[in-house]
């Protein structure tokens, strides 16, 4: 089930978010918990019921191994170490997750570099696979490290599947989201956070369904043409999937912030502007923020206590190692793999950078910052290293500026609007493309992020007016539900 769909709205939403206060008015907590985690594996399982199972089998795996963990030295008999435990439940999600998203890439390289005809198994991804793995490999570090108190399993299994969060994230902390989860104050319907809810939620309704919808339209043209774009399709192509990516990944994340908050859970901020961003160091401050936080706590940090003596050459290993890995994390491909490495590699020399303390003007900074992101999702976005190398190359202008099959001196014969249908022919696109591409540069840059907007909202009509617009606009929109794009990673 989707958020921006109909049924999602106007029926699934409604009537979870009824019964779950209903049962809490009578005093039912536990109850109003049980459903609740009903409804979250109700909603997972309306993609696909078959993969239900597993999503259940994770959970009660990694809620065991964190049991045998937390109570280790309360055993009598320890025949295995809590060190081995932990090795045991790492090497069981990692395997798990390693299956369902890698096997098939692994094969057919193997294929590839051996000459080998082994035959690929075609593994459907199960929506938000990475993200409840992860989520539970920071479980049991945690239990590991002795750091988790709360050891119920209706809430952990809760916290796990919690459907706002839980095909895409964001990432969740299981010592921010379980006592939430048993907290008596948040078993009253509270109005404000209700309004503030939906307040954010058709923020990203409309982000989503109006502005990211109508951009893949170009995304889709010019990667599906990405050996024959000139200099402007290529650039338009690439321009649009950063602003695709960033308005529909943030619009999940507002939506779900803003469910959580109607049920009164406070889920983490995940996106902060990030194309304002003055340097790459600072964009991954406010990009998919959550994931920075796992990657830092989770990847970073165990590989800096790996060593004997810190320094800082060892420092910027472990940073780019972390980003390396967090790129294998994101999908099964060389581009993936490439977009992690180069994170990782900019990460490393803005840090030498600042180390050498050189000037950097703002200005120069974000052109620099905004370029380097814009040109990494390229790899990000295409099916391929050699679709990616096509819209880079068309980018540089290899490809030429003006498309092939019209000599530049014919343009002089054509009027205004032939013109851009010729120069965007490659992405299916006219001047509108050009405007449009240029007010969300200008909107991006200017003004106030959802988040920033959900802090200062405050009930009036004037607010009342502004959600009955975005609303209605976004909901007689929802002609075609559109899945989220980070529900394939």
């Amino acid at each position: 089930m989707l958020f921006n769909s109909y049924e999602f709205i106007f029926l699934y939403l409604p009537v979870t978010l009824g019964i779950y206060f209903l049962l809490n008015k009578k005093r039912l907590a536990v109850a109003s918990n049980a459903w609740l985690l009903c409804a979250s594996l109700a909603f997972y399982s309306w993609w696909n019921v078959k993969y239900l199972p597993l999503i259940l089998i994770s959970i009660l795996f990694n809620y065991t191994i964190g049991c045998l963990m937390a109570g280790y030295d309360e055993m009598k008999k320890q025949a295995v170490s809590k060190r081995g435990i932990f090795i045991f439940g790492l090497v069981g999600n990692i395997a798990f997750l390693g299956y369902f998203k890698y096997m098939d890439f692994f094969i057919d390289n193997m294929n590839t570099f051996f000459t080998t005809d082994l035959p690929l198994l075609h593994i459907i991804l199960p929506l938000g696979i990475s993200f409840f793995t992860i989520t539970q490999i920071a479980f049991l570090v945690d239990c590991y490290e002795g750091l988790v108190e709360d050891r119920k399993l209706l809430s952990y299994s809760l916290f796990v599947t919690f459907f706002p969060h839980l095909l895409a994230g964001p990432i969740l902390h299981h010592k921010e989201m379980m006592p939430q989860f048993e907290a008596a104050r948040n078993k009253v319907l509270n109005y404000k956070n209700l309004s503030h809810g939906f307040f954010l939620f058709f923020i990203g309704l409309f982000k989503k369904v109006i502005i990211a919808d109508e951009l893949s339209k170009t995304v889709k043209a010019g990667f599906d043409n990405a050996a024959g774009l000139n200099m402007v399709e290529a650039w338009a192509t690439s321009l649009s999937y950063t602003f695709q990516l960033y308005f529909d990944f943030s619009g999940y994340s507002d939506m779900a912030i803003g469910i959580g908050l109607m049920f009164n859970i406070l889920l983490p901020v995940n996106f902060n502007s990030p194309y304002k961003a003055t340097s790459i160091i600072d964009f991954w401050k406010r990009w998919h923020m959550s994931l920075t936080n796992f990657i830092t706590t989770y990847l970073y940090s165990p590989i800096m206590r790996s060593f004997r003596k810190i320094t800082f050459a060892k420092s910027m290993v472990a940073t780019f190692t972390a980003m390396f890995i967090a790129g294998i994390w994101h999908g099964a491909g060389w581009t993936f793999i490439l977009w992690g490495g180069l994170h990782g590699g900019a990460l490393v020399v803005n840090h030498l950078w600042k180390r050498r303390k050189f000037p950097m003007p703002h200005a120069l900074g974000w052109l620099f910052t905004f370029m380097f992101v814009n040109v990494s999702f390229v790899l990000f976005r295409a099916s391929n290293v050699v679709d990616a190398t096509h819209v880079l190359k068309g980018m540089l202008g290899l490809h030429g500026i003006l498309p092939s099959s019209h000599p530049s001196f014919a343009f002089s014969d054509l009027g205004h609007g032939q013109f851009w249908r010729l120069l965007m022919s490659g992405v299916k696109g006219n001047d509108t493309t050009i405007w449009i591409l240029i007010v969300i540069m200008i909107f991006t840059l200017t003004c106030k992020n959802s988040i920033q907007l959900h802090q200062d909202f405050k009930p009036s009509w004037k607010s009342l007016a502004f959600v009955a617009v975005i609303s209605f606009y976004a909901l007689i929109n929802i002609n075609k539900v559109s899945e989220f794009l980070y529900f394939q990673f």
